[in-house]
């Protein structure tokens, strides 16, 4: 199979027959062998019923449908795990990503031999304040820290080489730091391509002013679990050393400092009433907390097995 499409998707009951249409055109005019897995997010509308419809019109359809809202990576997840194509392409379900984008990322993929491939919504139809500005400022913040250097990290029209996708895990937010997980499992070749993008036809963003807090997290915790999550020790130790010795520092010139002054004869104050005594206490105290999340994180890491486990109400294949 030629290509997988993965559409996440959450109240697109409007969009979904033309989106499905577009597809389905591009595809037949550039003889695509290809599936389209539909994930149905625990939609609130008649979207579940419209994917059953697509289907029996389209073999080329799969259906998912969650029985609760899970986010857009726990079904990115959910189709990454069944894609059976050689490029794996994502796109939004609210006609704001074209497909006739998708030969073009094809093309880069299978011929220009990259692993993965992000648009970039050079001039986003979006609005300033709410959405363009905040995510110039994400996508710069993004650059620096984890030196890939394209410039919409979170757009949600990419292409993938099969087995970037099976390399990859994404839970929690984790949707829009993808290229950074694939650059931590090995896929180097990671560049962009510029795509059309469209003002919203049907329906309301699904996106609150909660992704303006949720951005910078999910970019620290997804540097930390790629640099960290097989190694905690080396994160935690290293804190842990560094407190300890700071009151290890501080007990020791404590010490000294009395023994000084007892054999010079000198009754100074009791080692308790010094601001040092707390420093070192402290220190050492937290020092060893460290070490012991550290402990638990070699425990613990990457043993969780529920993780990525979600109720799934009905499938269409």
């Amino acid at each position: 199979m030629d290509i997988s499409i993965v559409i996440p998707l959450y109240n697109e009951e409007e969009s979904l027959p033309e989106l499905a249409d577009w597809i389905r055109e591009v595809m037949n005019n550039h003889n695509f062998s290809y599936e389209i897995i539909m994930i149905d997010d625990g939609s609130k509308d008649r979207s579940w019923q419209v994917i059953q419809e697509l289907q029996r019109s389209n073999s080329n359809i799969k259906g998912i449908k969650f029985r609760r809202n899970y986010g857009k990576s726990a079904a990115l997840y959910t189709g990454f795990d069944l894609v059976k194509g050689d490029v794996v392409i994502t796109m939004d379900a609210d006609l704001q990503d074209s497909p006739d984008e998708i030969p073009g990322l094809y093309k880069m993929i299978q011929e220009n031999g990259y692993d993965l491939v992000s648009g970039w919504k050079k001039k986003r139809k979006d609005p300033v304040l709410t959405k363009n500005l905040p995510s110039k400022f994400y996508n710069w913040t993004a650059r620096i820290i984890t030196g890939i250097k394209i410039h919409d990290m979170n757009c949600g029209l990419k292409a993938y080489r099969k087995n970037v996708v099976k390399s990859i895990e994404v839970y929690g937010e984790m949707h829009r730091y993808i290229p950074v997980l694939a650059k931590w499992a090995g896929y180097n070749n990671i560049g962009e391509k510029v795509v059309e993008h469209s003002e919203r036809k049907y329906g309301v963003t699904k996106f609150g002013v909660e992704r303006f807090i949720r951005g910078p997290l999910d970019l620290l915790s997804v540097i930390f679990i790629s640099r960290f999550v097989k190694r905690p020790m080396h994160f935690f130790g290293v804190l842990g050393i560094i407190m300890i010795i700071v009151g290890l520092a501080a007990a020791i010139y404590l010490g000294v400092e009395k023994i000084i002054q007892l054999k010079a004869g000198i009754v100074g104050n009791l080692i308790t009433n010094s601001p040092y005594f707390y420093i070192a206490l402290t220190s050492m105290i937290i020092g060893a907390q460290f070490f012991l999340a550290g402990f638990l994180g070699e425990l613990i890491s990457r043993s969780s097995t529920d993780r990525n486990k979600y109720q799934i109400d009905e499938k269409t294949f």
